[in-house]
């Protein structure tokens, strides 16, 4: 009984089975370990697997108790005892189980650890930011933080932090925690690089030391064609692959706008850049003058008379 328990936790598809369910897929919010998918009752959850045992596991957004293995998944949402449940799983193991389109579920995963899992759940539960009296105050307003560049890139917390995402090759990885006087980073996760979205017309790719400070340069002198990537301060030893990879991606013709700050950690996050850059790569050093602030967000601020 105990290997066929561990069998449907690890050998049955649970976002091929939450589809079954019901549930949809949102591919824009998931990523390679992780799935979000949605209900039409307004449930959400996240779909994940852990590292190890390899378990599908997920966690509801709207209940902190609802979560745990396919097991849980299906005694949460009313399909009977232990036993019944068991039953129903068979189903799912042979060929027998209900056919599914695969745009409506993942194929599969990339595992994680658990501390890794808990950020993921972290994260989808915070809600989307395009207003908050914190950014506001640094100059970032809703007509910033809603555009199109900035979408679910930045998000509030029930405590109303501001959290900016990071992530590695595999997916999220960690977030910063911003608020008045403070700064933190999610409890278990790891810094890899914040970014704005992208499109097919790129051609300028602009790096500064925090997400603040890349949408402050956008407020300044940004345009469409203008990707933002923040390393959330001095590199970590996973951050120089992850930043030579997203240099790769460019075009030939692109330039990268290498925005520290103005300041001794600002030149030495400069030069760490211009060694691990492609040599195709054009690179263009721009500092915030120091009359308004050593770095983007005092220049914005100062501009909008908010210092």
């Amino acid at each position: 009984m105990g290997y066929e328990l561990e069998k449907f936790k690890t050998d049955v598809n649970l976002t091929e089975l939450a589809a079954s369910k019901g549930y949809v897929l949102d591919r824009r919010a998931s990523s390679r370990n992780s799935a979000v998918m949605r209900h039409p009752d307004g449930d959400k959850i996240i779909i994940a697997r852990y590292d190890g045992s390899t378990h599908w596991i997920y966690f509801s957004v709207r209940d902190d108790s609802d979560n745990g293995t396919v097991v849980d998944f299906l005694q949460n949402r009313g399909s009977g005892t232990l036993g019944e449940v068991r039953k129903t799983l068979r189903t799912w193991l042979g060929s027998s189980r209900p056919s599914m389109q695969i745009p409506l579920f993942v194929q599969d995963l990339q595992p994680v650890s658990r501390d890794r899992a808990n950020v993921i759940a972290s994260w989808g539960k915070a809600e989307i930011c395009t207003a908050l009296p914190y950014l506001t105050g640094r100059g970032l307003g809703p007509d910033v933080l809603g555009l199109p560049l900035f979408a679910n890139c930045v998000r509030v917390d029930n405590r109303r932090n501001a959290l900016f995402p990071h992530y590695d090759k595999t997916g999220l990885c960690g977030f910063e925690i911003k608020n008045k006087d403070f700064t933190g980073f999610a409890a278990g996760g790891v810094k890899g690089l914040w970014y704005s979205q992208t499109n097919t017309t790129v051609n300028r790719l602009v790096l500064t030391e925090s997400s603040i400070d890349a949408i402050s340069f956008h407020i300044l002198q940004g345009n469409e064609y203008t990707r933002y990537l923040s390393t959330g301060g001095e590199l970590n030893p996973q951050q120089p692959a992850l930043l030579r990879g997203a240099m790769e991606k460019l075009t030939t013709s692109a330039v990268v706008v290498i925005a520290f700050d103005n300041d001794n950690g600002g030149e030495k996050l400069a030069k760490e850049v211009a060694a691990i850059a492609p040599t195709y790569c054009k690179l263009e050093r721009v500092k915030p003058d120091q009359c308004a602030g050593k770095d983007w967000n005092e220049v914005l601020k100062k501009k909008l008379g908010l210092n």
